[in-house]
């Protein structure tokens, strides 16, 4: 029995998929304690953006040491914590004319998304929260009454309140379909809201990720969001944008609603946003909200992460010109070319994603389970999600190789052919 079966709490989860000892990693490979060396298209569940110990990020770490940087500092001004900020400001919110002010709190995304629901209610003076069917936000109570499956919601022990559910876009889209058939409920909704004798007061907020990361990675339609962005706006609602696993490059510009003519009030980071794994979380939040918060208000220990910003501001490099987004683009293309055949032989299958965050729908969850243990056994660590873990989640480093995203695709593409025969 290892120390782990021996003395880790039952809640462990990833090392049950993935039951190895890992020892070592580097960019978009990790290896074991017996040598055998993985190709890794779960990059920390959107964190290694940048690869497993990017090698710019663990200089500027090390010099930064070496220097005696402070390392923790509470919310206290630090030089990490200006060049970081400076550097955000220079490469992300100037060229987007984005006048958002930067609210550091615990490092982690359920803290994010805490503290964007607290400052819209606090905004507004009102409590109810709208978010998703299939949405997932955190862990904690507040978090957790913002996501919609049931398997994490039962483990909260006490009435989840004061958020409502509504549908994603289209519930049923069909292959192909460009349609924006959510639309339609939205407007529902929306009558609703202006029927002074609905019984439906107007909600705080409304919670959303463009793309559904845990959810089965579906993807909001440009028309249905900016409409429910347009419905915020009439109603005085806030419009928080859940970008935590799917912002900072992953979908092929820094943030997933770039293209989609949409202004949030609140964007929630977290993840990518340290650069090399070290935690991080960080609300932009419009000035106009920002100034209903007092001093200390929504505070946090781990609010200074200084390696964090070092590391961060190494990562903000790879967006002061366009070649890695470039190389998004081409790795994208080539992840759908070498997936095309899977979904012509079989069209129980579906493809869906935007940039580097896909899922192959497989339709049901224990073949998904099945095709991720036997991609683990050949070299290949990729994980689900969806309803009933259904969808392969495809989310490698941005700067994975060409030829170590090919040979995972190989891997992936024999699983997927061995599974789905054996169930034929």
């Amino acid at each position: 029995m290892s120390i782990f079966e021996e003395r880790e709490s039952s809640i462990r989860a990833y090392s049950r998929m993935f039951p190895v000892v890992f020892s070592s990693a580097k960019n978009a490979r990790q290896t074991d304690e017996n040598g055998k060396e993985y190709i890794d298209f779960f990059a920390g569940a959107g964190v290694l953006n940048f690869g497993h110990n990017n090698e710019r990020m663990i200089q500027a770490m090390i010099d930064y040491m070496q220097k005696d940087g402070v390392l923790h500092s509470l919310d206290m001004q630090t030089s990490a914590k200006a060049n970081f900020m400076q550097r955000f400001t220079d490469v992300i919110l100037a060229p987007r004319n984005m006048p958002h002010r930067m609210q550091f709190m615990g490092p982690t995304g359920t803290n994010a998304v805490e503290a964007a629901m607290k400052l819209a209610r606090r905004a507004t003076g009102r409590h109810q929260i709208v978010a998703f069917s299939h949405g997932f936000h955190g862990m904690t109570l507040g978090a957790l009454a913002a996501t919609a499956n049931q398997y994490f919601r039962g483990a909260s022990g006490v009435p989840l309140l004061h958020v409502s559910h509504e549908p994603f876009g289209c519930e049923t889209r069909c292959v192909g379909c460009e349609a924006d058939c959510g639309i339609q409920s939205l407007q529902a909704l929306g009558s609703r809201y202006r029927d002074p004798s609905s019984g439906l007061d107007a909600p705080a907020a409304f919670l959303v990720e463009v793309i559904q990361a845990e959810g089965g990675v579906n993807v909001a339609g440009k028309e249905w969001l900016k409409a429910l962005s347009a419905l915020a706006r009439e109603l005085g609602a806030v419009l928080i944008v859940d970008e935590i696993q799917v912002g900072c490059g992953r979908t092929g510009s820094y943030f997933s609603f770039d293209d989609m003519d949409v202004e949030p009030d609140i964007i929630c980071l977290a993840k990518g946003i340290g650069g090399i794994g070290t935690p991080m979380a960080m609300n932009l939040v419009h000035p106009e909200l920002d100034k209903h918060w007092s001093p200390g208000e929504h505070t946090g220990t781990f609010r200074g992460q200084n390696l964090s910003f070092v590391a961060g501001a190494e990562a903000l490099s790879y967006f002061e010109n366009d070649e890695l987004m470039q190389e998004v683009a081409e790795k994208t293309q080539l992840t759908r070319t070498q997936l095309e055949p899977l979904l012509k032989a079989d069209n129980s299958l579906q493809l869906r994603g935007k940039g580097l965050i896909m899922g192959l729908d497989v339709r049901n969850g224990e073949r998904a389970t099945a095709i991720v243990k036997r991609c683990f056994e050949h070299g290949l660590i990729i994980a689900s999600c969806g309803t009933g873990g259904r969808v392969l989640k495809l989310i490698p480093p941005l700067t994975i190789p060409r030829e170590d995203l090919l040979a995972g695709l190989d891997i992936l593409v024999d699983a997927v052919r061995f599974v789905m025969e054996e169930a034929a």
